[in-house]
């Protein structure tokens, strides 16, 4: 079942951005802009009112385009709803990408990407309600985002084993590894962005939390640190 994303002052969708689609110089120009148009539509208002209320005529007055118009991109508001978390999904992935390459350790690039993730969070205010509330109105996009995710995880953690990093694991392991953190981003993302406290950036000293049981679960140091003595 999914998660109820906690009550938060979402803000208002921005103006319709219909001004660059008819300027665009060629027709392929112009479908391309509408489309992504109806994408950037489409998660403001599912972000505002949520998958049920989110209806075609909401989201092409929030495009500024005609409602036959989106029968030119979308075979229905359902198809539009099944593409819309993979679509942001992929936009995710590659912020977090970006960032986590300028680690030099495995455990530098999962806590950058670990914070990146946030960072996405904060300029992307609507994918939170997105992707928790996709589990059952667009159970197809859920599924499609979940294993996207994972498929990256596991290519970024055999990359790591293979260079000698990630210790421990068989590849087998490596999905479960990687269904574990990504569960952890959403959670602790639930508890401590968009819970009671409402930051607008993961604290950092939830980031250290992370970093420390990355650090011993990845690493395998847990296996060689003593006890501390009983007294």
């Amino acid at each position: 079942m999914a998660r109820k994303t906690p009550a938060r002052a979402q803000p208002e969708p921005a103006a319709p951005d219909h001004a660059d689609w008819r300027d665009a110089p060629t027709r392929d120009e112009r479908g391309r802009m509408i489309r992504e148009g109806l994408f950037r539509a489409a998660a403001a208002v599912v972000g505002e009112r949520g998958y049920q209320e989110a209806s075609i005529s909401l989201i092409t007055q929030h495009a500024g385009v005609a409602q036959g118009t989106f029968y030119n991109h979308f075979k229905s508001r359902q198809d539009l709803l099944d593409q819309l978390l993979p679509t942001l999904g992929k936009d995710m992935l590659e912020h977090v990408g970006r960032c986590a390459r300028e680690g030099k350790t495995l455990i530098e690039r999962e806590e950058l990407g670990f914070r990146a993730f946030f960072s996405f969070l904060r300029e992307n205010p609507h994918f939170f309600r997105i992707l928790n509330e996709a589990e059952s109105f667009a159970p197809k996009a859920y599924r499609a985002h979940l294993d996207l995710v994972a498929a990256g995880y596991v290519s970024f953690f055999r990359r790591a084993a293979q260079g000698g990093e990630l210790r421990g694991f068989a590849e087998r392991d490596l999905e479960v590894v990687a269904f574990v953190l990504m569960a952890a981003r959403s959670y602790l993302a639930w508890r401590y962005v968009y819970g009671e406290e409402q930051h607008d950036d993961i604290p950092d000293w939830v980031v250290t939390a992370y970093r420390r049981l990355i650090s011993h679960g990845l690493t395998g140091l847990a296996d060689v640190i003593a006890e501390p003595d009983a007294g």
